[in-house]
């Protein structure tokens, strides 16, 4: 059977609160978790008021005293705004507290602009040196290696599952050099999805960690009983994906009949564009749309991304997704 995992923003509505938000989240974490999904990943960005995950290590501890079994981790950690031993100490508390249970998907985006670059106290220069000298700092905090001549604790010894994450060739290019398994991110990003899969599959280096490729590559799915009402439902990340290129980024507002014929022609290219690897509809929409995208990347996993402003609607989409799933 297709192996999928989730990818969730921890989405803050325009009637909602972080509180319930975070709430929403380990309850969606413990239905995934009922239905057979491999992993629930958490996502980190900064300074936005529609997502609750900014502080993404210890989201992940509710996440996980949530649950009981399923993986949980980041996809991912915006390692630029970080020392790599705080997110060795992080993760390494996480897995004291879950273990065997905890991923951790890495990006060199800033997740964030100059102003919270500032806040965050760190260079978010796009250093292409500097990220994978930061990704090998992590592994050898987390092997316990002497050379550093200074100790992560908690996380040394605990060789937690490093992924790359990433929408451009770059980061496939390091995680097939490091020997890393690879997550792309076409739910919001497809153009270079097919060219980075190559680049990583040929070029693959065995590691430690991983003997063969192993690639994710994201998928939007907005499922419901009928297709009118799945249309809806994505109708509300279609708006927030519209306000945060327009640079007007909010909460997540509630869906909208007819929102994207209301749109100008090339709003519509646009979100069209955007949002090309998702499927919205029935279990067969789904199903058909899974195959495809399967067919098309060769990938060994599919992570679903599925933000909606119903909390219900929500968890009956992820539910059918993983129904068509089984299906395939």
């Amino acid at each position: 059977m297709l192996k999928l995992s989730l990818l969730d923003l921890v989405p803050v509505t325009n009637t909602g609160s972080i509180a319930q938000s975070l709430t929403n989240a380990a309850d969606l974490a413990r239905h995934a978790e009922a239905l057979g999904y491999g992993r629930y990943w958490v996502a980190e960005h900064h300074g936005m008021q529609g997502i609750a995950s900014a502080a993404t290590a210890v989201v992940l501890a509710h996440i996980g005293q949530a649950t009981s079994s399923i993986r949980i981790g980041s996809a991912g950690i915006m390692l630029p705004n970080h020392a790599p031993m705080v997110i060795a100490e992080q993760f390494g508390t996480l897995e004291a507290l879950f273990p065997g249970r905890i991923d951790l998907g890495l990006g060199r985006a800033p997740g964030s602009d100059g102003v919270v670059a500032r806040a965050l106290r760190r260079n978010l220069a796009s250093d292409e040196r500097q990220f994978p000298q930061d990704v090998v700092e992590l592994q050898a905090f987390l092997a316990g290696d002497e050379r550093l001549g200074i100790r992560a604790v908690p996380g040394e010894g605990t060789h937690i599952p490093i992924w790359i994450l990433g929408s451009s060739l770059f980061g496939a290019q390091l995680a097939a050099m490091l020997g890393l398994p690879y997550a792309f991110a076409s739910h919001f990003a497809p153009d270079a999805l097919d060219e980075a899969l190559d680049v990583y599959r040929r070029q693959f280096k065995p590691s430690e960690q991983l003997a063969q490729p192993y690639a994710a590559a994201a998928f939007n799915v907005f499922a419901a009983d009928t297709h009118e009402e799945a249309e809806l439902l994505a109708s509300s990340q279609q708006q927030a994906f519209v306000a945060l290129r327009t640079g007007n980024p909010g909460k997540m507002k509630p869906p909208l009949a007819g929102y994207k014929d209301s749109l100008p022609p090339n709003a519509r290219a646009i979100l069209d564009h955007v949002l090309q690897c998702s499927a919205v509809g029935t279990v067969d929409d789904v199903r058909d749309g899974l195959k495809a995208f399967v067919a098309r990347t060769g990938v060994d996993e599919v992570v679903i991304a599925s933000s909606m402003y119903d909390h219900d609607a929500r968890k009956h989409s992820v539910a059918l997704a993983m129904e068509a799933a089984r299906s395939l």
